[in-house]
């Protein structure tokens, strides 16, 4: 299995993805191998590791520049070039080569290839073996760029991995057809397997918030990495509208990425100084603390393939309100739904949970019983079967 990132490791989803669908299926028996491309101490004792760095491999002396959710533009930025491809697509590429070495020297039955930075490894693993390969769309170029400004490289690497793939996994029904409505990618060929979670026991966390809380201020949560994709600036313009009609109001974001600054100009120029908590990327008990403290947590995503964060806050006990342009609004029966665009209907709908108490409580126990049902272990036995199928027929 092929992937770029992985906890504690990870700077999103998709590295929670892995984590939760590789735990699920060693619980149901496969032996597991997990390829990254630079070399990490990791912790996931259901599985073993392989480094695209390592020393056991011919190009030991490549350690990849690849890090989680970087762009062309900000792989420039950070200098590559030197022992590193010079630009992203060329770094990828060199990834692909490290994996063609590993694909010799390592037992497998099948490869699944993560999103498109791992897509020419996967590739590369199948020209040398012939073995029956998996890509899985955890997000496409559409979504990244809200449709804006697709970058034709990436694109083309995403198209070329689908075409070649003798099966590929989508996160949902929502990049299910952008799959097959922009990378021309017949829909018998595609199958959607949604993410899950775990709902182990979550500890009441020190609440950072408490003091705002006890002055009686409302909490209103976004997380998410803080870029286009995410609707952060819906959530500020939906925030202005918001405190206007009810001043005692905070609304909390946190994440990182590339529209930090752009977010933090925002805030002010709409006069959301001491309306506005920006706490940066947390992870662990600090994140639960957050989502604990919360009243409602929004994700308005204006392309989101699935979104594990109202999962996380859901069961954390907070009621969540997800936009429709998300994978997540098809299995969640018990959550507020609007369009990401919509902000005078987004402001209302917050208004109306922050107003009247026992809706949020209701959405919250609801929303505990809706995502028992959405496990890792249901989409590990659906991945498995698919490899079972390839298998069958290869």
């Amino acid at each position: 299995m092929f992937g770029w990132e992985f906890p504690p490791h990870n700077s999103g989803g998709l590295g929670t993805a892995c984590q939760g669908l590789t735990k699920a299926m060693a619980e149901l028996g496969t032996e597991l191998i997990f390829v990254l491309p630079r070399k990490a101490k990791m912790e996931a004792l259901w599985q073993k590791f392989v480094f695209a760095d390592s020393e056991r491999v011919d190009f030991r002396s490549i350690k990849s520049s690849l890090i989680p959710y970087i762009t062309a533009e900000g792989y420039r930025r950070r200098g590559g070039g030197g022992i590193y491809g010079d630009n992203l697509i060329e770094e990828v590429r060199r990834y692909a080569l490290c994996a063609a070495e590993l694909a010799r020297s390592e037992k497998f039955d099948i490869i699944h290839a993560h999103d498109w930075l791992s897509f020419l490894a996967g590739l590369e693993a199948k020209r040398i073996c012939g073995k029956p390969l998996v890509v899985h769309v955890h997000a496409t170029e559409f979504d990244r760029t809200g449709g804006q400004g697709v970058n034709q490289e990436v694109y083309e690497i995403e198209k070329q991995g689908m075409l070649a793939a003798d099966r590929v996994v989508t996160v949902s029904q929502w990049t299910k057809d952008i799959v097959v409505r922009h990378y021309g990618i017949p829909k018998d060929k595609v199958t959607v397997v949604h993410n899950g979670i775990e709902l182990e026991h979550r500890p009441r966390a020190a609440d950072r918030l408490a003091k705002l809380k006890r002055q009686g201020e409302k909490l209103v949560l976004f997380v998410g990495r803080v870029t286009l994709q995410k609707g952060p600036d819906y959530f500020l313009s939906t925030a202005k509208r918001v405190v206007e009609l009810e001043p005692k109001t905070t609304f909390v974001m946190v994440g990182s990425g590339d529209m930090e600054g752009q977010v933090l100009r925002q805030a002010a120029a709409l006069g959301l100084g001491r309306h506005f908590i920006y706490t940066g990327f947390l992870r662990g008990a600090e994140l639960d603390a957050v989502y604990q403290s919360a009243d409602l947590f929004v994700m308005p995503s204006v392309s989101e393939p699935f979104g594990l964060t109202p999962l996380e806050a859901i069961a954390n006990g907070t009621p969540v309100m997800v936009s429709k342009q998300s994978g997540v609004a098809e299995v969640l029966s018990h959550a507020l739904k609007v369009d990401f665009w919509d902000t005078e209907e987004m402001a209302n709908q917050i208004i109306a949970v922050l107003h009247h108490s026992p809706l949020g409580r209701t959405l919250a126990a609801n929303g505990i019983e809706n995502v028992k049902h959405i496990t890792w272990s249901s989409a590990a036995h659906k991945l498995l079967g698919i490899y079972k199928d390839l298998l069958r027929t290869s």
